[in-house]
């Protein structure tokens, strides 16, 4: 029996274990084969505070993985394949092992669309999900972002700041942004609209995409340095369905009770991005897992009524 179980194991699920480490509660982070999140897929990150000379994506999530094992954290790197919450004791298992818990913290957190073109290759090296974090990179620079949606402006607007020049490819003729975000968003923005990306190319670097035009079958290629996609996140729930509740996009809901992090069964809190459908930063989930920390002791210790 474990004081606590965390499922996941990016900056929620890490910073997470280490406060719980630190009080001496001594979680157990089932990490995933795939630990580390989202950033394992980035290269440098210069928005996380406390690295003025930025720092790697993956050298981050060590030294995060590092620290809450310092603390007495136990980490194992294996996919949760199912869960029973339903009773006072939570029930973990991986494969035919079965782990118990008082309390659980899901930080599963979520991955963004890909478009199954062969474009994970190059991620990090001109293929970006998030322009807010790596617009910087992209200075003078021939841009592209994928999608249609305010997702997809607010990239457009982190890179007009930036690069030489921005493109937005669109499958439709009538994008679903907001009227005012377009107003905002799309002056000196070459719209390609009906097509779709169906090929990246670069060896070291992304250099070109292969555009199509979905109502002619008409393919072009164009030079690209970053090609930006914003057609939306999938949250990692899906073996939670039907045990917590999810709101209509599939994001875990919390804050329902005084422990804001308290997901809808007793005893079960989620932090990062299985939970934020709207920020999606390294810090914004980090600073979650210290929330579900804090919220879980307060449990654990029967006084949150002090808050």
């Amino acid at each position: 029996m474990k004081d606590v179980i965390i499922i996941g194991a990016g900056p929620a699920g890490y910073t997470a274990g280490i406060y719980l480490a630190r009080a001496g509660l001594k979680p157990l982070i089932l990490a995933g084969e795939k630990a580390g999140g989202q950033l394992m897929w980035t290269t440098e990150v210069e928005n996380y505070p406390g690295f003025p000379e930025g720092i790697l994506g993956p050298k981050l999530m060590e030294d995060m993985r590092v620290q809450a094992i310092k603390f007495g954290a136990e980490i194992e790197n294996k996919d949760v394949t199912k869960i029973d919450f339903q009773g006072e004791v939570k029930k973990v298992w991986i494969n035919e092992k079965e782990y118990e818990a008082k309390v659980v913290i899901v930080s599963t957190g979520a991955r963004a669309r890909m478009l199954g073109v062969g474009e994970e290759k190059l991620l990090g090296r001109g293929v970006s999900i998030c322009a807010v974090c790596d617009a910087a990179f992209f200075k003078d620079k021939i841009t592209y972002v994928v999608g249609g949606g305010d997702t997809a402006m607010e990239e457009v607007v982190a890179l007009k700041r930036r690069s030489k020049s921005v493109g937005l490819i669109y499958r439709g003729d009538k994008l679903r942004a907001s009227k005012i975000m377009q107003e905002k968003t799309l002056e000196n923005v070459k719209i390609i609209w009906n097509s779709e990306v169906v090929g990246v190319m670069g060896e070291q670097r992304l250099e070109r995409i292969k555009v199509k035009d979905v109502k002619t079958g008409e393919e072009k290629e164009l030079l690209a340095d970053g090609l930006f996609l914003a057609i939306g996140y999938l949250p990692e729930t899906s073996l939670f369905k039907g045990q917590l509740e999810l709101d209509k996009k599939g994001y875990l809901v919390t804050g329902k009770t005084d422990l804001p992090t308290q997901t809808s069964v007793k005893g079960v809190f989620g932090a990062g991005d299985v939970v934020d459908f709207r920020y999606k930063q390294a810090i914004t989930a980090a600073g979650m897992g210290c929330m579900a920390a804090l919220d879980v002791e307060k449990f654990l210790t029967g006084s949150v009524s002090s808050w």
